[in-house]
């Protein structure tokens, strides 16, 4: 379910809201990422298709694509992306991140920015989970979030 979250910002309350709706679960990061599953060949999408892109059927129901996966493959953005990267970071304030393929566990891979922003940090194979983060305000101060995945913390 998609809405707003208060929160408070400075001496003001604000309100927290997906940047883009429809990609994620809201206000309960936690049940993940919002696709597509096709009832005629089982096929899911990322973000939600209203078609298959494998059958080509029109039989797609909504579907929890989980907060969890495994890191396939990564690169560093190590500059800063051109419009319509949209941010309220400048050239000189950019800091580098992680960008990535997680395999969810329906084997559906998702691009996705990493919170780990150096080689040594990852490795192809790592689980890796979810988490929201803030990517500027908008014109109100309220929070615009979007979803990125970092390391799962290990079971010890």
């Amino acid at each position: 379910m998609l809405g707003t979250a208060r929160m408070t910002i400075g001496a003001r309350m604000s309100e927290a809201k997906p940047l883009h709706e429809g990609l994620f679960n809201w206000p309960d990061p936690a049940a993940g990422l919002i696709g597509s599953r096709c009832l005629d060949c089982g096929e899911h999408a990322f973000p939600a298709q209203s078609s298959c892109r494998a059958c080509s059927g029109q039989n797609t129901v909504t579907a929890n694509l989980g907060s969890e996966g495994t890191l396939w493959t990564w690169t560093i953005q190590s500059f800063m992306p051109k419009p319509p990267y949209d941010t309220d970071e400048t050239p000189e304030t950019f800091t580098p991140f992680g960008v990535g393929y997680i395999e969810l566990a329906c084997g559906l891979k998702v691009e996705s920015r990493l919170r780990e922003n150096t080689p040594a940090q990852l490795r192809i194979g790592m689980p890796m989970t979810m988490e929201l983060i803030t990517v500027r305000q908008n014109g109100d101060g309220d929070e615009l979030l979007t979803f990125q995945f970092c390391a799962a913390k290990e079971n010890h």
